[in-house]
């Protein structure tokens, strides 16, 4: 399954890559919804093989999951690999410089099933698409005039 979603950002693309690469930040906000996160290995400056395991709550069943950083090409692209029981992913993140003061910025998440519940996971997930779509969209907005915000106020 894969989904996409981009939004242009009116900031430019190297503080636009700094507040995505801040995963301390992202870090302390899954904390704060109930995630546990936990740092396996850190490379120096986030780079290839930074390393990460969560256990989030997924359809009401708790699953483990390791993120991976795959690629850190400062400032155009990054790319996750995430390994579930059953389950891979791979979410590419690429900016775009529209202007000295515009970036677009694109997501693309894909999930590949290894076992049969996990295709049966997937196979919810697609049947309700649209509507994972648009919350992912719609999170991505958010998240995109929260950068904004924090790029005009130095935050």
């Amino acid at each position: 399954m894969q989904v996409s979603a981009r939004e242009d950002i009116q900031a430019p693309i190297d503080a636009v890559f700094d507040m995505v690469a801040d995963f301390e930040r992202f870090e302390r906000m899954a904390m704060r919804r109930g995630v546990e996160v936990r740092r396996t290995v850190e490379m120096p400056g986030h780079w290839v093989g930074s390393c990460w395991e969560a256990d989030i709550m997924i359809r009401g069943k708790p699953r483990h999951v390791a993120v991976e950083v795959a690629e850190f090409d400062r400032p155009t692209a990054m790319r996750f690999r995430s390994t579930s029981k059953g389950m891979n992913g791979l979410t590419t993140i690429d900016f775009l410089s529209l202007s000295q003061k515009q970036t677009r910025l694109s997501i693309e998440m894909s999930l590949a099933a290894k076992t049969l519940p996990a295709r049966l996971l997937l196979q919810s997930l697609k049947l309700g698409k649209a509507r994972f779509r648009r919350q992912f969209q719609m999170r991505l907005s958010d998240f995109a005039r929260e950068m904004e915000e924090r790029y005009l106020h130095g935050a």
